[in-house]
């Protein structure tokens, strides 16, 4: 999900950790549609209210598109027990590092999916999920790569689908094009925003980090971030807005100053080109 690649270490033989813990991957996640939060509920186990353990389910699910090393799911697993977290990613070492993760620290209220964010409809049901996070998202700077970005308006469309009403989609990045262009991109879906920050870590500085939050902020990157909740659905959706990010880069960038993960090469040969 994200351009930062895990590399594999020396002697990790990466069939045998996705074999060790593969209790926390599911590789047959649309057997679970409409029915995660009471099948993923731990066996054996009753509810916070006394029900049965074959009537318990968790509160809610949420989503953690690109879920990389398994940082953030984890950190939000401890911190919501009553909430089931599944993570989304499509490079077989970042699942086995975030399954072993969430079983080395006892956690029964995270799973690891191997799948791309255009599966979530074929994954869960309507209203199935609270909400999705979308922390760090590779921008695909270029035009032709736009409907690869998680916020473009086939994505975002696709995640009103499986939003529970009053749902969230909620991004944080280091990029103020990619931002500025999912503000596109939730108009026209429908969506409405009901929190933008132009320092999220700062309004929320408990809240559970990314590995890529974690490496970009150590490089100065600020934290950029939002919510939006779905509206009614729009009659007619159809791609109006730039969809190069070029489009969408502050002058400032061209002076110097932090330049967003994703965006360096593009910057770069604006500077010069200005110069």
């Amino acid at each position: 999900m994200h351009a930062m690649h895990a590399r594999l270490p020396k002697h990790f033989v990466l069939e045998e950790r996705l074999e060790r813990y593969a209790d926390a991957i599911e590789v047959c996640p649309a057997s679970y549609r409409g029915r995660w939060a009471q099948a993923c509920w731990p066996l054996g186990e009753p509810s916070a209210d006394g029900a049965a353990a074959g009537t318990a389910a968790f509160d809610e699910v949420r989503v953690d598109l690109g879920c990389g090393k398994g940082s953030f799911v984890a950190a939000s697993a401890h911190n919501a027990p009553n909430a089931l977290f599944v993570g989304l990613d499509a490079e077989p070492l970042c699942m086995a590092y975030a399954a072993q993760r969430i079983m080395e620290e006892g956690l029964r209220n995270a799973v690891v999916v191997p799948a791309l964010g255009d599966a979530l409809p074929r994954i869960f049901a309507p209203g199935e999920v609270s909400v999705i996070h979308l922390n760090f998202p590779t921008p695909y700077p270029r035009k032709r790569d736009a409907t690869r970005r998680l916020v473009a308006l086939e994505r975002l469309m696709d995640y009103r689908r499986v939003l529970a009403p009053g749902g969230t989609v909620r991004l944080r990045t280091d990029s103020q094009p990619l931002r500025d262009f999912t503000l596109t991109q939730l108009a026209l879906a429908g969506y409405k925003v009901v929190y933008a920050s132009e320092d999220e870590r700062a309004d929320h500085p408990d809240e559970p980090t990314s590995e890529y939050e974690q490496r970009l902020c150590s490089q100065g990157a600020t934290v950029l971030g939002l919510w939006a909740t779905p509206g009614p659905e729009p009659g007619n959706v159809t791609q109006t807005a730039s969809l190069s990010l070029v489009d969408y880069l502050p002058e400032s960038l061209f002076e110097g100053g932090y330049v967003p993960h994703g965006m360096e090469q593009t910057v770069y040969n604006l500077r010069r080109r200005k110069r």
